[in-house]
């Protein structure tokens, strides 16, 4: 059961800090376009680990705009969640997206070599095919 409550509490955590996100007005974060890619509060629920991606901007510059804005974050956060304590926010850096696209094309190029292979195997064959 209380495992449950902690699921529902992270994406509750992680939904909020989405739309949190969207009223700030530090450029290092609204020009950054971050989104936030999930949430883990501890049991205790006094601690938050806000995972983030963006996709513009220096990611120090990013980070630093995030752990400045960390106590207006935890203070919206506050007013919009009913729990008794509101967790302490450390923004990691989730490069999950990235990873997955570089692993994308990995396979895309992978694809078109075995497709050269194959392309090459079948003029091979048709090259010895005609000199017979």
């Amino acid at each position: 059961m209380a495992k449950y409550r902690r699921v529902r509490i992270n994406d509750e955590v992680r939904d909020e800090m989405a739309v949190i996100l969207r009223t700030v007005k530090d450029p290092r974060i609204r020009d950054a376009f971050v989104s936030i890619t999930s949430a883990e509060v501890s049991p205790d629920l006094k601690y938050a680990r806000i995972y983030y991606s963006h996709l513009q901007g220096d990611p120090r510059e990013v980070a630093n705009g995030l752990k400045s804005s960390a106590g207006y974050l935890r203070t919206m956060l506050a007013k919009r969640l009913n729990l008794r304590v509101t967790p302490d926010l450390t923004f990691i850096p989730d490069d999950s997206i990235a990873r997955g696209a570089r692993i994308s094309a990995l396979i895309n190029n992978l694809e078109f070599s075995e497709d050269d292979k194959q392309s090459n195997r079948d003029e091979a064959s048709d090259d010895t095919t005609e000199d017979r």
